[in-house]
């Protein structure tokens, strides 16, 4: 029961996240990304340090902070220089590196079936990404990065969260702090900022929703799951961006989209019929 729970809080994390996607296109047309994700994650640490009264841990917070500035700094700067389908597909190329940092970090192999699935999940995202054939070039490395990057923090946490006597909200502020340092060092690069009603309002959902909460969740049920499987339970979320993009702004899924959005829920469930 206490997998179950665990599986269901993970699942609603890549809802939130999913959801993010169109909100955020809808808002951030026209404006600079990383001063967005600066007041985003400057914004979820104050809500942190207001929810949460522990006494941060700060190296493990900022070795988690480490990799989720470099993570949104990387596929940011990279999204400027590829597609967003390029960069949508590499981006989630996180969820096939986690059983390779979850050895190298953890020592946990993933089981016969977990590697079936991830393999699955890489054809879904394929097709459901749908990515040019174009040359790979600079904005394709810097999203590679950004994949690695996001895989590291997957696996960290598991390890962090499992430690004895971990708190798990005391992770919160310091990641989220040294991100928004990250993103405000960048923000020169990324034009006006471009304040608007649409922007205020996909803000605060974000920084509440979609980072505090959803955060808070990763860090305190993951761990009840392993980052094998957590990392196919992620797999839901390009599904939930596409689903809500389809309702939310219109755009059209295609037949190839659809499969691979099968591709990936058959992945994520074959992934967690057994303990990883």
């Amino acid at each position: 029961m206490k997998r179950v729970r665990a599986i269901l809080a993970l699942l609603f994390v890549t809802v939130a996240w999913g959801l993010t996607f169109p909100v955020q296109k809808m808002a951030l047309t026209g404006s600079n990304p990383f001063f967005y994700n600066f007041f985003r994650f400057l914004l979820a640490s104050f809500f942190t340090l207001f929810l949460f009264r522990n006494k941060p841990r700060w190296r493990e917070g900022l070795i988690l902070g480490l990799f989720i500035g470099i993570g949104y700094a990387t596929q940011t700067s990279g999204l400027k220089l590829t597609s967003s389908t390029k960069s949508g597909f590499i981006t989630s190329l996180y969820i096939p590196f986690v059983p390779i940092f979850s050895f190298l970090i953890e020592r946990i192999k993933p089981t016969r079936l977990q590697l079936v699935s991830f393999f699955l999940s890489i054809v879904g995202l394929y097709l459901l990404s749908s990515p040019s054939s174009d040359v790979f070039n600079a904005g394709d490395l810097l999203t590679l990065f950004c994949a690695v990057a996001f895989a590291i923090q997957i696996v960290l946490v598991t390890r962090y969260t499992s430690q004895e006597g971990c708190e798990e909200s005391s992770l919160l502020f310091p990641q989220f702090f040294l991100t928004a340092l990250f993103n405000l060092v960048l923000s020169p690069l990324g034009g006006p900022i471009g304040f608007k009603l649409s922007y205020l309002l996909a803000l605060v959902f974000t920084a509440l929703v979609a980072t505090v909460l959803a955060f808070w969740v990763q860090v305190k049920f993951q761990r009840d799951v392993g980052s094998n499987s957590a990392a196919l339970i992620y797999t839901a979320e390009p599904v939930f961006a596409s689903l809500f993009a389809f309702l939310m702004l219109a755009e059209r899924v295609t037949t190839s989209q659809a499969i691979g959005m099968c591709i990936l829920v058959v992945s994520s469930i074959m992934g967690n019929l057994r303990r990883g």
